[in-house]
């Protein structure tokens, strides 16, 4: 192998390790025996995730998120497969300035968006509440939603539905038979990153999730703030097999998705 082939994988290879060597240590961690954060770990074992599954507070934390996650892809991917939809049909001028307001929730620091969204929910009495935080994900999840759809109806020709019409489908049974087939996939993938989005998200959660409605990346924190101890690397741990577990989901359902 010559030296201009071998340094492209070289550098490739390091940049895989460096992404991946955080996760690992968590990892890592997450089977230690010792009773607080230290790397290596002095013995293994499975003393954490025991922790994690007989405390009410960590479970508690658990179903909240997943709730609001499930809820936020529904709401998130009719929202945002509507307005893409409706974006595609626009002339380029509005196209341009509706994406640019959709995906401002990316664009705005985090922070900014997680106080402007305390105030207002604050005067609706939304703050503290599992409504709040679905609503508040939904408008973050949306324009991942949005950007995946939008994907998706590009890469269909145009003439797919014009024929479809011509042959005497209704508009309604066109879009459910040729072009919803066809943007399924894009869907299922903004419907991950929804479910994602939600799920791990942090900022606008310290600001509005309360007391009363503690989420499982709020449980982090607060638990990385006043204990530090190896259970939040168990919980970190089964976070990411999660995440991993969808990732396989949605590529197997991409690949059995309509061409």
């Amino acid at each position: 192998m010559t030296v201009a082939r071998l340094l492209p994988a070289t550098v490739v290879s390091l940049i895989l390790v460096f992404l991946a060597l955080p996760i690992v240590v968590v990892m890592v961690v997450s089977f230690s025996s010792a009773t607080y954060l230290t790397f290596p770990p002095p013995a293994f074992g499975l003393r954490w995730y025991s922790v994690y599954f007989a405390s009410d507070d960590w479970l508690r934390s658990t179903w909240l998120s997943l709730w609001v996650a499930a809820s936020v892809v529904v709401l998130a991917t009719l929202l945002g497969t509507l307005a893409a939809l409706g974006m595609v049909r626009l002339p380029k001028a509005l196209r341009v300035l509706a994406s640019a307001l959709i995906l401002s929730p990316l664009i705005v620091p985090a922070i900014v968006v997680a106080i402007g969204i305390y105030y207002a929910f604050a005067r609706y009495g939304l703050v503290g509440t599992p409504a709040g935080l679905i609503v508040a994900h939904t408008c973050l999840a949306v324009p991942f939603v949005v950007t995946s759809v939008s994907a998706s109806l590009a890469g269909i020709d145009p003439r797919l539905e014009q024929a479809a019409l011509s042959l005497g489908a209704t508009p309604a049974g066109t879009f459910f038979q040729v072009t919803l087939p066809l943007i399924q996939p894009g869907i299922l993938v903004g419907a991950l990153f929804a479910f994602i989005t939600s799920f791990d998200e942090l900022v606008v959660a310290l600001f509005i999730s309360g007391s009363g409605a503690v989420t499982l990346p709020r449980r982090m924190w607060d638990d990385l703030l006043y204990q530090i101890e190896p259970t939040i690397a168990a919980v970190s741990t089964l976070t990411t097999a999660l995440t991993v577990v969808l990732m396989g989901c949605a590529h197997l359902l991409r690949k059995r998705a309509p061409v």
